[in-house]
């Protein structure tokens, strides 16, 4: 390639203007990739997450047992938290002696609240991603339109009107084009791979919160209205606690 055509050089030789939008579209690409990188690990960690939890959670053990398990967790995420906020308004119902339906109800609001918010955490990072991939190529084609228009207006001002008069100023206003591009092209991709797996672990949850009440639904039938022994424990517990914290 001429050394009149070295791509450093263009872009150093480009107007303010051109060098300004470029210098966004290199931000922009690279925001994209820490924000990909981000969500890549998320949701690595998050599936990790979810899957030994539930592992844990269908082995068998009571579901009293196991939230006390959950209670004693530092950081509780995903499907974790999501059994732990639904678990404790189903003790905390139970303790009133609220009607079965009234129960159940409750709970499955706090199972949707809780999913809601842990998948609002998990998708941290999608708008941005989406933002990027669109608006990067219109703004690398308003930076390739105003340096066509500088180079004609140079054009006009020429003399002679030559192919090696014009070529640099377009090349360098092209090169606001590749950069669009190579910022936006990234984000849309990382954008759909990343909102199908959030999808895929947003109907997972789900699907275990429509499992869990039903679970619930059993604990509660009217052969046995009455909380379980292990989840009389649970409650007897907390309430001891609660005395030793007044006694003091």
């Amino acid at each position: 390639m001429p050394e009149s055509l070295n791509i450093v050089d263009l872009i150093t030789q480009a107007s303010l203007l051109v060098q300004i939008v470029m210098a966004l579209l290199l931000l922009a690409s690279l925001l994209s990739w820490v924000i990909i990188f981000r969500m890549s690990a998320r949701l690595g960690t998050a599936k990790n997450f979810d899957q030994q939890f539930e592992t844990w959670f269908w082995s068998g053990e009571d579901l009293a047992k196991l939230y006390q398990g959950v209670q004693g967790s530092p950081e509780r995420q995903g499907l974790e938290q999501i059994f732990y906020v639904g678990f404790s308004e189903y003790l905390r119902m139970h303790k009133k002696r609220q009607p079965k339906d009234d129960i159940i109800d409750g709970v499955e609001r706090k199972l949707r609240v809780g999913l809601g918010r842990q998948q609002q955490l998990l998708e941290s990072g999608l708008t941005t991603l989406a933002s990027i991939g669109s608006v990067a190529p219109y703004v690398g084609l308003f930076g390739t339109v105003w340096g066509i228009m500088n180079a004609f207006l140079g054009l006009s001002q020429s003399e002679q009107a030559t192919l090696a008069t014009v070529a640099p100023g377009i090349a360098e206003a092209l090169i606001a084009t590749a950069m669009g591009l190579f910022a936006a092209i990234p984000a849309v991709l990382a954008y759909n791979h990343f909102t199908a797996k959030s999808s895929r672990l947003y109907d997972s949850r789900a699907l275990f919160c429509d499992e869990m009440t039903g679970m619930l639904q059993r604990e509660t039938s009217i052969e046995n209205p009455q909380p379980s022994t292990q989840v009389s424990q649970v409650n007897q517990g907390t309430q001891v606690k609660s005395t030793q914290v007044t006694g003091l």
